[in-house]
């Protein structure tokens, strides 16, 4: 009896030990995935929403069966109607698409590496430092790819002044940060009124005026192409690392006893963040607030793990811009500029967040 009590004990425990993992690891998974399925359904359905609406509307089927390119009811749809879904509205989609899941997705990235709930791709001065860039090139009639290059570099640069300023034991202050990106952005800004102001009034000007407020009026599949390869790769580079980002966000001392090298992996995710900054600068303008309201929403939804905050980031800020744009091109018959728009909307949708969620937004981090 001695020897088959400690037996019968193992028995009963050993199917508690293999079930509870197991049975546990299933609803994790569905989670983790359920929120980035309903956020690229909920990106799939803007998109074709979008195709079909504006001043001149398309029946939503007739947009279906364009981008299917079925033959099943081709009579009833008019040469118009897909030269307007395919040249003139998808550019659009996809460079609002590209836009806003970018800067959405480097807002989001900042927050957790600064471990600031207050970062953003403008708060730091990214986006100045990338518009002078842009300006710049504009100024000097360079093409679309050094447009793209004087971007990133002047947007990198910004982001290593602000690194600069704030780096030290300690971690990075609140205080500092806001300092440092005041001081970057206001410098970067006073460049490019120095550009404005040494620009042809009749020729070169309004471009870099109508450039600087915001727009993808004149989207075209070259500046498709011209932003799908820098933000997709920083976007890659971001998503690939999102598990470190979670370590890095504990702390560099956290960080490096478990492996990591926190100084060049946050220099990895601040280079991918400047260069999908610069491509959505470059084809964009500066569109302000996206950054930095998305990524709260998000992180209210899904909570702090970056596995799923960065994803859904991407997914949310492109559904977002692209209603944004569609607004902006149905709303009047001539186009409110898109930084405008997310200034108008974002600003006050933040407001009330700080004021509601002021000790869940990122307590629970």
């Amino acid at each position: 009896m001695p020897e088959a009590h400690p037996r019968q004990v193992h028995r009963r425990r050993a199917p508690r030990r293999t079930h509870g993992p197991a049975g546990s690891a299933a609803p994790t998974r569905i989670r983790t995935r359920l929120p980035i399925l309903i956020s690229f359904g909920a990106l799939l359905t803007v998109s074709l929403l979008a195709l079909a609406l504006g001043r001149f509307d398309v029946p939503v089927g007739h947009v279906a069966q364009i981008l299917v390119g079925g033959d099943l009811g081709a009579d009833t749809i008019a040469p118009t109607e897909r030269n307007v879904v395919l040249l003139v509205r998808m550019p659009r989609v996809l460079l609002a698409a590209l836009v806003g899941g970018g800067l959405a997705l480097g807002g989001a990235a900042l927050q957790a590496i600064f471990r600031n709930p207050l970062v953003s791709p403008e708060i730091i001065g990214v986006s100045a430092g990338a518009s002078f860039g842009g300006a710049l090139a504009l100024l000097l009639g360079l093409g679309p790819v050094l447009l793209v290059g004087g971007s990133f570099a002047c947007g990198l640069l910004a982001l290593a002044l602000v690194f600069l300023i704030t780096s030290g034991r300690g971690g990075t202050p609140l205080l500092m940060l806001v300092l440092g990106g005041v001081v970057t952005g206001s410098f970067f800004s006073a460049l490019v009124a120095l550009v404005t102001y040494l620009a042809d009034p009749f020729t070169t000007l309004p471009a870099i005026v109508f450039w600087l407020l915001g727009s993808i009026a004149g989207a075209t599949p070259g500046q498709v192409l011209v932003a799908l390869g820098p933000i997709l790769l920083g976007t890659f580079v971001v998503l690939a690392l999102r598990w470190r980002i979670n370590v890095l966000s504990l702390g560099d001392d956290d960080a490096a006893a478990l492996g990591l090298r926190p100084r060049l992996l946050r220099w990895v995710v601040l280079t991918s963040v400047a260069l999908i900054v610069a491509g959505a600068v470059a084809v964009s303008g500066v569109i302000s607030w996206v950054g930095l309201v998305i990524p709260h929403l998000a992180r209210m939804w899904v909570g702090p793990d970056n596995r799923v905050l960065l994803p859904v980031s991407v997914l949310l800020g492109g559904a977002f811009l692209i209603v944004v744009d569609t607004v902006a091109r149905s709303l009047t018959a001539g186009e409110i500029p898109l930084g405008v728009l997310t200034a108008l909307i974002g600003a006050p949708v933040f407001f009330v967040l700080l004021r509601r969620h002021r000790d869940r937004i990122w307590d629970s981090a």
